[in-house]
């Protein structure tokens, strides 16, 4: 297991993002317990790309709970299809918001959020959770960043 993460500065965003991926593998590796990954998922990607908020929200009963996360604290619940993480969930599928303010029933945790990021945990089709990134910049995510993000859930979820 990696106690250390190698963080790349100066870099663009797919170096860093390449650089991470294999650290995170490595943090994960021979570690089976499901909390304890997320925890150290949030902390690798808030260390790398110092996003304003990193975390996850997780399906208990007809809510999304928050987990774990990073960043000022958090909406405790969310109701399914409400908000970016409650529409992610109900979709299925993830979902890139340029600008907060324009998101129909958007939910401020946080007034400095600005835009995010939203991508549904999949396993044995059904979603179990969302993985929440917000960003105090506008237009801050962007395919890439759904790409790889992507890749980092299926690390966690085949763990």
């Amino acid at each position: 297991m990696a106690e250390d993460l190698t963080i790349t500065r100066n870099a663009s965003k797919e170096e860093q993002y390449k650089s991470l991926i294999p650290q995170i593998e490595g943090l994960l590796y021979g570690e089976t317990d499901f909390i304890a990954n997320l925890a150290n998922v949030c902390a690798a990607l808030k260390e790398q790309f110092n996003w304003f908020w990193v975390g996850f929200y997780l399906v208990k009963d007809d809510e999304l709970v928050l987990g774990p996360f990073q960043g000022p604290v958090a909406c405790t619940r969310i109701k399914k299809g409400k908000g970016v993480c409650g529409s992610s969930w109900l979709q299925g599928e993830t979902i890139i918001v340029p600008d907060v303010d324009e998101f129909p029933g958007h939910i401020a945790c946080a007034s400095a959020s600005k835009s995010e990021i939203v991508l549904p945990l999949i396993k044995n089709d059904k979603v179990i959770g969302v993985f929440d990134v917000d960003s105090e910049f506008l237009n801050h995510f962007d395919k890439m960043d759904k790409i790889y993000l992507e890749q980092v859930i299926s690390i966690i979820l085949n763990k």
